[in-house]
């Protein structure tokens, strides 16, 4: 899958090194490698910030995996990496396990859709978070069920079975989805709940969101959830999802900027906060921060010193690049409280 903008092979590798030991060029001036593993959610973003930033600072290449919100975090409670990246916060038993305190920086807004490949449909469909609970728990199984067809008239809706897709891995996308239909769904939340990990009661899985699109695309019939920009650059129909204010809103960064905005005026102290069914005519549902994770007492010092760098630039310069890749740009009372936080992490 080709992605727009980026600019992929110089900063990929095939596995990710160690994030602890001597750094290569930490003390003589050459180059230093950081490495990190996590969620899918932002992989097209941290990819063309990295691609970028290694274009202003030849000296610093930064590695990424997109491997999961889960695989990120016990990649950074292991060290293996520098730096994890997460969709859902870490919980209080994750941090428990963590070997030191863990920064959550927020880093971008995105959204998760709901796709769906439904041959022969000539509408786009729209969606409740009650309808989409039913479907994952397995009560709503064809396309032309009564609950799809009241929100959705007129529309010629097939008798075709409903082919549910979800993920197959820890997943922060995952974390996003089940947050919201837990909020709107007593049954979901007694059923499945909210974590990265859940156990589906119906489905098949697929591993990231590519691998949750590529079924999608591939299967008629099926439904499944993605981060925006994977639904659009695959060119899956993705539908409009009812909002608190009970408006059918479809996800952009203006709609998730509009979720965002309650959270960005009370934002915690760790940064760790759900925007899921924010309040709001224009608040798109199913919106959410994605977090980079970094130690705030780092083993390796220049490591941490060329994070830190980045990370200023990304939270800063970087936010340019967020709307052409589907994604909502922080807004500026969040960055300023996390600029003053990176004052946390140790850099000598």
């Amino acid at each position: 899958m080709r992605l727009p903008g980026l600019v992929l092979p110089v900063l990929l590798v095939s596995a990710v090194a160690c994030g602890g030991g001597a750094p290569s060029g930490s003390e003589d001036g050459g180059a230093i490698d950081i490495n990190g593993a996590g969620a899918t959610f932002p992989y097209p973003i941290y990819s063309k910030w990295f691609f970028e930033y290694h274009a202003l600072r030849p000296d610093v290449r930064i590695n990424y995996q997109s491997i999961g919100s889960g695989g990120g975090i016990r990649q950074l409670t292991n060290r293996t990496v520098f730096f994890g990246a997460s969709d859902g916060p870490m919980t209080e038993d994750q941090i428990a396990a963590a070997p030191g305190a863990i920064l959550h920086l927020p880093t971008v807004l995105g959204a998760v859709v709901p796709i769906y490949n439904v041959p022969g449909l000539a509408a786009d469909l729209r969606f409740d978070g009650t309808l989409l609970a039913d479907i994952y728990l397995g009560t709503v199984t064809k396309w032309n069920d009564p609950a799809i067809a009241r929100l959705n008239p007129g529309v010629a809706l097939p008798a075709d079975d409903i082919v549910v897709v979800h993920r197959s891995d820890g997943s922060g996308t995952t974390f996003v989805f089940v947050d919201f239909l837990s909020k709107v769904s007593p049954a979901f939340r007694e059923r499945v709940g909210v974590a990265t990990a859940v156990s589906w009661p119906t489905g098949v899985g697929g591993k990231g969101n590519e691998g949750v699109a590529g079924l999608v695309s591939q299967t008629p019939g099926s439904i499944g959830y993605v981060e925006l920009v994977y639904a659009e650059q695959n060119r899956i129909a993705h539908g409009a999802v009812r909002n608190a204010a009970g408006a059918f809103i479809r996800a952009s960064p203006a709609a998730v900027t509009a979720a965002a905005a309650e959270a960005a005026a009370n934002m915690p102290a760790d940064f760790r906060v759900s925007i899921t069914n924010a309040p709001g005519e224009a608040a798109y549902p199913i919106a959410s921060f994605t977090w980079l994770l970094l130690y705030e007492q780092p083993e390796d010092k220049a490591r941490s010193r060329a994070m830190v760098e980045f990370m200023r630039w990304a939270l800063t310069d970087g936010q340019q690049h967020c709307e052409a890749l589907g994604y909502a740009p922080l807004p500026p009372e969040v960055v300023s409280l996390e600029l003053a936080a990176l004052e946390r992490v140790a850099v000598s």
